[in-house]
């Protein structure tokens, strides 16, 4: 705890051109994946058939997922619905293969697997039109997203704060994207939903940051751009470490101890957090000072008159 409470002189944008390679290349290979492999869509996305199946007792779903896999349903997806011995199974289209016998075999399986104390409960089909409109109403819910930051930030600071805001998030949603593509993890809607509080996440730290550069610019009379954006990101840096490790903690504890259901939700909030601090320090204001950022841009202008208003 010593450390944080120490004043760092970190020169952060001595290696601002050094973080520009290296996150053009994480775009570059972000981008390639997903192009060329594409994303592993879920369920969600796919479509797929649904069935909820019950039980006289608790069952494990370990056990379930085994005879699923021995009867080639390895890719299904088993969780709990409502108490133990209630369980929900997902299972993506086949070709040449219609849902009602996708849902016969599997009921054969659970119930080979339970003595026949397996009963069918529910069965129902996703069709992938769904799935699209889902695709794309969340693809649009973060284009308007993006959208509304620029134009809050654009109101709040400088039109070269929401620059290197949006860009951040640009960045980081690429990047945590191209991570999915490029591991072929299952994209679904809470993956989705990771990846707009990933957009909250990081705006929150640049929002941070930019605030306290503001702050500096208008207090610091001499000393470089460079120099005063070095200052408020040393300043800043133990509120970032320390947020993001705590953040991180949680996650963790979601992805170990939190069930193969939200595997992918926090493995695409554990992404998000480590590319959204970086992409704070380096992102961010790198396009800030790209853009020329100075004093003389965030100056408060005074009203004509205004000396005279206070003296009445």
């Amino acid at each position: 705890m010593q450390f944080f409470k120490k004043e760092t002189h970190f020169d952060f944008m001595a290696k601002r051109k050094l973080a520009v390679v290296f996150s053009a290349i994480l775009i570059i290979v972000s981008i390639s994946s997903l192009v060329s492999r594409g994303l592993n869509f879920g369920l969600d996305f796919t479509g797929g058939t649904l069935l909820e199946v019950g039980y006289p007792q608790a069952v494990e779903l370990a056990e379930i997922r085994k005879s699923l896999a021995a009867a080639n349903y390895g890719d299904a997806i088993v969780q709990h619905f409502g108490t133990a011995r209630d369980v929900l199974v997902r299972v993506a289209p086949r070709e040449g293969v219609s849902t009602s016998e996708i849902g016969d075999s599997i009921l054969k399986v659970l119930m080979e697997s339970s003595n026949g104390e397996a009963t069918m409960r529910r069965q129902e089909y996703v069709g992938p039109q769904v799935g699209d409109e889902l695709r794309d109403d969340g693809g649009l819910a973060m284009i308007i997203a993006l959208g509304c930051i620029l134009v809050y930030v654009m109101m709040r600071f400088e039109w070269r704060f929401a620059v290197g805001s949006v860009a951040a998030l640009i960045h980081d949603v690429l990047i945590t994207l191209g991570c999915f593509a490029l591991f072929q993890w299952d994209f679904d809607l809470t993956v989705m939903a990771a990846v707009l509080a990933v957009i909250g996440y990081s705006l929150n730290d640049t929002i941070v940051v930019f605030d306290r550069i503001r702050e500096n610019f208008r207090r610091v009379r001499k000393g470089t751009s460079e120099e005063v954006v070095n200052t408020s990101l040393n300043q800043t840096l133990s509120r970032t470490i320390m947020t993001s490790l705590t953040t991180l903690l949680v996650v963790a504890a979601m992805f170990f101890m939190g069930g193969e259901l939200i595997h992918a939700f926090s493995m695409a909030l554990m992404v998000g957090i480590l590319v959204g601090t970086y992409s704070s320090i380096y992102v961010a204001s790198t396009t800030a000072l790209a853009l020329k950022i100075s004093r003389t841009n965030l100056l408060v202008v005074e009203k004509e008159g205004a000396d005279q208003e206070n003296m009445v």
